[in-house]
């Protein structure tokens, strides 16, 4: 190994470009340019022997060379997007951009990519910071993708790709990174002016999109701004990014698998047993008016045939599973997405550089969702459910009942619609001060605060009681069955709205229901920091800092007192006043014999009917649309506040040596973290007291960074670190703090729940190792293979066990007393608890595989074909409560794990024509173990996405361009069962979309 070698391989880690500092990098767009900034250096020698020439990113290919200089510059095991690397990626948002690397893989909603998996551990083990600071974006999802954000995850969809020209993702842990991922910590990193040696910089880009299932045509465009004066001391920067996105979303649900008659279950009591037949659960039907019959009262009992006993028989099995609330339908999406940053920078001498940033981001949406369902499969004995249904025809197959004709089936026709809007913005300020030519310092204060607001969220139904002949199949597809529902759904005089008058007896049950549930959420992060480094030798130098940080969450929660009271309808209104035709539903999806069409309510009538909004009492019976928080035992559970005030330092030594000829860099330090936690919430027991609770802990994390050059062209990295991640702090939509010590007890069925809060929740913790190989065998190539282990000796686990009320007591006393209960349940009726507790974890192992070539030694134009490959594969073994009390485990995989990953691109490109092709698959993967009624595991099914781009450049201004997502239209398939069974609960799809436009840079 030459001296050269070693000379090169020092200038190369003192040369760092923004990936570890805000690389320079050209506009997201894919315009402009940029330079280098070289990190001030120790000496005038060093100045000489670093000087790096200007890197201009100005194609595909430049900007892949670049995102490689990022990672081979670094000690630690990082991966980068840069520039043109995001801008023309085919990609709706961040999250998308963002599954290219290795390792990472995204989940959606609605379509689009929201949050992030790396290395097998979820958005709860991950850190975002957004110009250097942590910060937290949440939006609004559906119920299947998890609602609304309100844990320590981030939301990527609340931004567009073109903000940011950097994004940086760091695997591995250094003791000058603020702690609190296990997985990895994200940078994303927008434009400054001073990225910019050209001084004056525009760029603009206009796109039109198609979605080809609701045939909608939507705007997309981008803007940006620089200029410098002063000769290089001042400079200013604006961008925007604008888009609109509309779609709809069909398919069908079941909202989960339950047992269909075993005794405690949530949706006990089994099906009606045919007359003079002897129920085969008699013990869970007294709350039915007569356990001889394990019937509803007033419901007419099959028929003592042979036909319809055998049909009884087989659907009544303990372990046999039916769906709860088996439905087709359409939720329409609207969207609309605003972006923009600032960034001012004064450099009043060569030593100093401030810099200001500013980023401002909005995002409005809207979403209807309309459904035909049936509800009696999902309810308790209580609320008229299950043992009002008299079975005709059943089918068993692998423990699910997949065939069934059924009687005195209650179906509902239900729309619900949300306003949800997310507004983001963050200030940042910092200071970098070369104070010697070995002393070098920087200052950093910011402030990032991200509002979510659904300030509708309204649901309204209708209701056809005992319905005869309805039946479900799912022989023939079991995503997407046949559903008849025995009447015409598409007549308003079928359908009836359920009103106040009905009474309280169990035979008019269920009742339409009008639900008004806004609620918001407001989280802030606060953070100062200062940090030195002094260069004590030429191959040492010492780093220390001190950071500190505030973490604020505060979550509010309104709701009716009565959901199901409404009025009655005035005279002269009927159903067909209220409701109105959903057309066109399921093309290409549903099978033969399921509706395309069906009455729906309509929203906007009934408001306007029954002043839904005036939070008032109408002073009609029903008519008390009054909202209440702390109030109403149904709601306090979503009021709650969380402040985190975390405090560390750290020491590091930084250094650049010669072994045995091999160069070796590296960095060895330790963290110190102190967390002091204050959560605040209202229990919906005991009269909504407001509880409180506190919790402080330390945490010691030591860390180690090798990278060895054996040869030329080769890198060797080794990391081990010690890391942890906060608690998560939970659903208070669901009624679940599982930070805040709160309890909860929801009585408003048609299923109860309940739920215990854990303050004293300790951290996730674990101890990470990580060794990689690096072969950069040509210009921009590389061939990779990484190897991680994670032994995760802190767990905290989400515990669901379905109990009777009666247990609840016993586990809890104080927090479920007898009299909770009195009339509205009995000591036997079901709840399902909820609860987190720590657990001991297991280990996470894993590899990577990387390869990335421009196919320069093909003839002729094939020479312009490049790849870019990575395969990932994780394996884990959690072992997970199966019970409240932890006293039986179950081993799985952690949640949110895909034990394998992979995507790749394949490009062409050369001075006039750009096109890539895109795949992204994810294996299939745990979302809740165990899972809900009675199901071991809730999971969803493998995605392989597809996607393409292409450009073409008129002028050296101009540039076309088109892209395809999403080309296969890959459905959001989720299921529930056990490791033989995996019945659908959700299979919904959104179409593929289309962009065609423009670029303009000057």
């Amino acid at each position: 190994m030459t001296s050269d070698h070693s000379a090169r391989v020092r200038a190369y880690r003192r040369g760092l470009v923004a990936g570890a500092s805000g690389l320079a990098i050209a506009l997201t767009l894919g315009v402009g340019a940029a330079a280098a900034q070289t990190a001030p250096q120790s000496s005038s020698q060093d100045e000489q022997a670093t000087q790096v020439d200007e890197i201009v990113v100005t194609g595909f290919r430049q900007s892949l060379r670049a995102a490689l200089d990022v990672k081979r510059r670094e000690v630690g095991v990082v991966d980068a997007i840069v520039a043109e690397d995001i801008a023309d990626f085919p990609d709706l948002n961040l999250a998308e951009a963002i599954q290219r690397i290795p390792g990472v893989s995204i989940d959606r909603d609605a379509g689009e990519g929201r949050s992030l998996t790396v290395r097998g551990l979820s958005a709860d083990f991950t850190r975002t910071r957004i110009n250097g600071m942590e910060a937290q974006a949440t939006t609004g999802g559906t119920d299947s993708s998890g609602g609304a954000n309100r844990g320590r995850g981030f939301d990527f969809n609340v931004f567009a790709a073109e903000l940011f020209n950097s994004i940086t993702v760091r695997k591995t842990a250094a003791a000058e990174t603020e702690e609190g991922s296990l997985g990895a910590t994200i940078d994303l990193q927008a434009a400054r002016p001073f990225d910019y040696d050209d001084g004056f910089t525009f760029a603009a880009s206009a796109q039109a999109g198609y979605n080809d299932l609701s045939e909608t045509t939507n705007p997309r465009g981008a803007i940006l701004l620089s200029n410098t004066w002063g000769d290089g001391m001042f400079g200013a920067l604006l961008s925007v990014a604008y888009s609109e996105r509309d779609l709809f979303e069909e398919g069908f649900s079941s909202v989960r698998w339950a047992p269909a008659a075993a005794p405690g279950a949530t949706n006990s009591g089994g099906f009606c047993s045919p007359v003079g037949v002897t129920p085969q659960n008699p013990g869970n039907s007294t709350a039915n008016g007569s356990s001889a019959t394990n019937c509803a009262v007033n419901v007419l009992r099959p028929a003592n045939t042979a036909s319809n006993i055998a049909a009884y028989n087989v659907a009544n099995q303990a372990n046999v599973f039916i769906p709860r609330l088996p439905r087709y339908g359409r939720l329409t999406h609207s969207q609309e997405r605003l972006g923009v940053t600032g960034a001012f920078q004064f450099r009043p001498d060569d030593a100093t550089t401030i810099s200001l940033d500013v980023l401002y981001s909005k995002l409005d949406a809207t979403r209807q969702e309309d459904f035909l369902e049936s509800l009696s499969f999902s309810r308790n004995a209580a609320a008229g459910g299950q043992t009002q249904i008299g079975v005709r025809e059943a089918v068993v197959e692998n423990n699910a009942l997949v065939y069934g004709v059924f009687d005195n089936v209650d179906i509902r026709s239900e729309q619900r619609f949300d306003e949800l809007s997310t507004e983001f913005h963050q200030v940042s300020l910092s200071i970098d001060r070369d104070f010697t030519d070995t002393l070098r310092g920087r200052f950093y204060i910011g402030r990032a605060q991200s509002d979510f607001d659904n300030p509708v969220q309204t649901t309204v139904t209708l209701d056809r009681q005992n319905t005869q002949g309805y039946s479900f199949d799912f022989r023939g597809n079991a995503d997407t069955p046949v559903l008849n529902y025995g009447f015409d759904v598409t007549n308003p005089a079928n359908w009836s709205w359920r009103d106040a008058s009905l009474g309280t007896t169990l035979a008019s049950l269920p009742r339409s229901e009008i639900r008004l549930r806004p609620n918001a959420v407001t989280t802030i992060f606060e953070a100062v920091s200062g940090d030195v480094e002094w260069d004590a030798r030429d191959w040492l130098t010492l780093r220390a800092g001190l950071h500190g940080k505030t973490y604020y969450s505060d979550s509010v929660e309104f709701r009716r007192t009565d959901e199901t009271v409404v009025p009655t309808l005035p005279a002269g209104q009927t159903v067909a006043s209220i409701s109105n035709l959903l057309t066109g539903f399921g093309q290409d999806l549903i099978p033969a014999g399921t509706p395309s069409s069906w009455v729906r309510p309509n929203l906007d009538a009934i408001a306007s009917l029954f002043n839904i909004y005036c939070n008032c009492n109408t002073g009609v019976p029903g008519g008390d649309f009054t909202l209440t928080s702390i109030t109403n035992g149904n709601a306090r559970g979503g009021n709650r506040t969380i402040e985190e005030n975390d405090f560390a330092y750290y020491v590091q030594a930084d250094f650049d040596l010669d072994i045995g000829g091999m160069p070796l860099r590296g960095n060895v330090g330790v963290r110190r973290a102190y967390t002091e936690l204050n959560a605040a919430g209202y229990s919906s027991t005991g009269g909504g007291t407001r509880v409180t609770g506190q919790n402080k802990y330390d945490d010691t994390l030591p860390s180690l960074n090798l990278a060895l050059e054996p040869m030329e062209d080769v890198i060797i990295r080794f990391g081990a670190a010690k890391v942890m991640a906060r608690p998560q702090i939970g659903n208070t939509l669901a009624g679940t703090n599982y930070l805040v010590p709160t309890t909860s007890l929801s009585t408003t069925g048609p299923n109860f729940t309940a739920s215990i809060g854990n303050v004293n929740l300790e951290p996730f913790r674990a101890k990470t190792y990580d060794l990689s190989l690096e072969w950069y065998f040509a210009e921009e190539s590389l061939l990779s293979f990484a190897y991680f282990y994670k032994d995760i000796d802190s767990y905290i686990q989400i515990i669901r066990q379905d109990l009777p009320y009666s247990a609840l007591t016993a586990l809890n006393p104080s927090a479920f007393a007898p009299s909770f209960c009195t009339g509205v349940c009995s000591s036997s009726t079901v709840f399902q608890l909820t609860s987190a507790v720590n657990t001991e974890g297991g280990p996470l192992r894993g590899f990577e595989i990387s390869y990335q070539q421009p196919f320069r030694f093909l003839p002729g134009p094939l020479e312009n074909l490049g790849v870019q490959l990575n395969y990932t594969r994780v394996e884990s073994e959690i072992d997970y409560c199966n019970d409240a009390l932890c006293s039986t485990f179950v081993t799985n995989d952690l949640i949110n794990l895909s034990p394998t990953a992979y995507n790749g691109t394949l490009y062409y490109e050369d001075d006039r024509f750009s096109a890539r092709v895109s795949a992204a698959y994810r294996e299939a993967y745990l979302q809740n173990v165990p899972g809900r009624n009675g199901n071991l595991i809730e999971g969803k099914q493998e995605t392989l996405n597809i996607d393409a781009s292409a450009s073409f450049n008129l002028t050296d201004q101009i540039t076309l361009t088109f892209e395809g997502l999403n080309l296969t239209d890959e459905e959001n398939h989720q299921y529930v069962g056990d490791d033989s069974r995996q019945s659908t609960s959700v299979y919904h799809h959104t179409g593929r979309q289309f962009y065609l436009g423009a670029r303009y840079r000057f």
